[in-house]
This record gives structure tokens, C-alpha cells and sequence, in this order.
């Protein structure tokens, strides 16, 4: 039953990062997505099979901050999670100038939220379980 809640909590957590991410990246900012690529030479990719990458990383991403969150505390987990997962992608993608800069204002914040939902949503379903 342990490892059922477990699974459950990261296929909701992951979910949930699915979401946050289509709603962004898909309604909220294409326009700037795609005018900056456009602005590069390039196509902003939003084909389904990229729908279907980001939901795999969405879920390991999920899968990871469970594991995190059974080492760490909740601001930790939190911070480490955000720090991992989006810092580190921005600095790769600005690294290879596809990163519009000026979006950051906007996905700061909001992948913060994306990233406290995910750790809330995993803390709740599955808690870890106290030492005796």
C-alpha cells in the first residue's frame, strides 16, 4: 500500500507539472516563444512528441522531488527541487541562446509555484514516515 500512494503521489505531482508547464509555456507565453525562435532561424518546437517529452520529464521531475523529499525537509526539498529543475535548465538553454531572457520575469515565479504545488501534492498523498 506504501509504494501505491507513493506512485499515485508522483503520477498526481507530475501531472500537475504537466499542466503548469502546458499552461505557460503553451497559452500564457507562446507568442514570446515562438517570436524569439522565429528570431534565431527557429521553429519553437510544439509538436505532440515534444507534449510527450515534457511529460516524461515531468514525471521523473515529480519521481525526483518524492526522493528528495524523503532525505530532505519540505523547504528543502522545495528549494533543492527548484534549484534542479529549473535553474539548471534555464542556465543550459540561455547557454545555447534559445532562452529569451525577459520570460524569466514571469517563469520565476511561477515555476517556484509549480515546484511548492509538486512538493505539497507529495507531502500530502505519501508522507514520509517518522523514525521510530
Amino acid at each position: 500500500m506504501k509504494n501505491g500512494k507513493a506512485a499515485l503521489a508522483v503520477i498526481v505531482a507530475g501531472l500537475w507539472i504537466t499542466l503548469s508547464e502546458f499552461v505557460r509555456n503553451e497559452l500564457l507565453f507562446k507568442s514570446y516563444w515562438t517570436e524569439h525562435y522565429a528570431s534565431l532561424g527557429l521553429t519553437w518546437p510544439s509538436d505532440p512528441v515534444n507534449g510527450m517529452l515534457w511529460l516524461v520529464w515531468s514525471l521523473v521531475f515529480a519521481g525526483a522531488l518524492f526522493w528528495i523529499s524523503r532525505k530532505f525537509s519540505f523547504f528543502q526539498t522545495f528549494m533543492l527541487g527548484w534549484l534542479v529543475g529549473f535553474v539548471l535548465m534555464w542556465l543550459v538553454i540561455g547557454n545555447m541562446q534559445v532562452l529569451p531572457m525577459g520570460i524569466l520575469t514571469y517563469a520565476i515565479p511561477l515555476s517556484l509555484l509549480e515546484v511548492l504545488i509538486a512538493v505539497l501534492i507529495l507531502t500530502k498523498m505519501a508522507p514520509a514516515q517518522k523514525a521510530k
